[in-house]
């Protein structure tokens, strides 16, 4: 199946009646297969006018205590930044799938993974965090939307599901997960279901006009959130056994680490792939024992100018040394371009060249330095 299909079917499967979204490339398909098949299982698509009225719609269906998702493409998921927000202050669990294409702007249609600062820096205004799942595989896209409501239900926070255009276009088998008994969903005391005169009304509000209220009702958000942290964090290890470099990769990057740190291995190179599953909570406990291990190098590979770098030498904390390649704008590395990057971090030589000679903290991993249109002038 495709990727955004098998999203879609997943969803369906793990108990999701409500879906509210607008068509963009390139995840369309996914809204598409929903439009299809949700109706005829009893729940309600519904093609909102904008990407703004479709995560209000979410909040709304969330807040009645449905399991409901939303999808989109990187422009349309920054229209519900305000909506996810919401959610977040409201404690209403809902799942945001984003299939990233290049940008800023409208930029272009091929797969990116420059979304990475806004999923995991918090989609919207204020003080939260949401859980952040990277598929790798079709089957994960269909593992991970499971894991997704399950845990936005357990801890009350809306979940994404990070993906790429890559992984959401490319086909591949799938073993799809069983239909989820409604009956065994978690019960939601809080949810605006309707009284029936039987208990006292519920109320889903993110508005504190009570700074003091306000401030303990984010205290004890954020102890969900270190809870999360403490028991969620998951990732793949591949070769890191014995590894001295440690090529860290997720989503579709991470395909292509893997044949990377295959080859340096056939090279004598002692190479080892980390792969997030959990981009928030990031895998921190993993990097510790990898550093406690013996890794001095780590080299973060990204379809970006350098983001989850960031995490990576946040959590190394000085302890090895952080590199960083990347393509932007769609473009996809080669094993053989990851491979070079090795093999430089191996040598102990820089892996990206500078803008100017001397320059600190530029990050431009284009292997060719052309002349951009604004430098030449056009």
């Amino acid at each position: 199946m495709k990727g955004n299909e098998v999203l879609a079917e997943a969803a369906m499967r793990a108990g999701c009646r409500f879906f509210f979204g607008y068509p963009i490339t390139p995840q369309t398909e996914l809204a598409a297969y929903m439009a299809k098949k949700l109706p005829t299982i009893g729940g309600t698509f519904l093609q909102a006018e904008s990407e703004i009225a479709a995560i209000n719609m979410v909040y709304g269906a969330a807040a009645a205590g449905a399991r409901v998702m939303t999808s989109s493409s990187s422009p349309g998921v920054s229209l519900k930044g305000e909506g996810v927000s919401y959610m977040a202050g409201a404690d209403c669990p809902g799942v945001i799938v984003n299939v990233q294409r290049g940008g800023p702007g409208l930029g272009g249609i091929q797969p990116s993974q420059s979304d990475y600062f806004q999923a995991t820096r918090a989609l919207g205004h204020g003080d939260f965090y949401m859980p952040v799942f990277a598929p790798s595989t079709v089957q994960e896209m269909a593992d991970l939307i499971y894991d997704a409501f399950d845990l936005a239900d357990e801890y009350r926070t809306p979940t994404m599901i990070l993906a790429d255009g890559m992984i959401g276009q490319m086909m591949e088998p799938v073993l799809l997960p069983p239909e989820r008994d409604l009956s065994t969903l978690p019960a939601k005391p809080w949810a605006t279901s309707g009284s029936r005169m039987e208990r006292k009304h519920n109320v889903i509000n993110s508005l504190y006009l009570s700074p003091n209220k306000l401030e303990d009702t984010n205290y004890e958000r954020f102890e969900r959130y270190e809870q999360i942290k403490e028991k969620h964090q998951r990732q793949e290890l591949m070769s890191c056994d014995d590894a001295q470099i440690v090529v860290v990769a997720f989503g579709a990057a991470s395909r292509i680490a893997r044949t990377a740190v295959r080859d340096a291995r056939k090279k004598g190179i002692k190479a080892g792939l980390l792969r997030p599953i959990t981009l928030w909570p990031f895998p921190t406990k993993a990097i510790d024992e990898l550093c406690d291990g013996g890794a001095s190098s780590f080299l973060s590979v990204e379809l970006n100018m350098g983001q989850m770098v960031q995490d990576v030498r946040l959590a190394v904390n000085g302890r090895a040394s952080v590199d960083f390649y990347g393509r932007t704008g769609g473009v996809l590395p080669t094993p053989e371009e990851v491979l070079q990057a090795i093999e430089k971090v191996a040598a102990g030589e820089p892996v990206v060249q500078s803008a100017e000679p001397g320059a600190v903290g530029s990050l431009l991993p284009h292997p060719k330095h052309r002349k951009s249109s604004y430098e030449r002038g056009e």
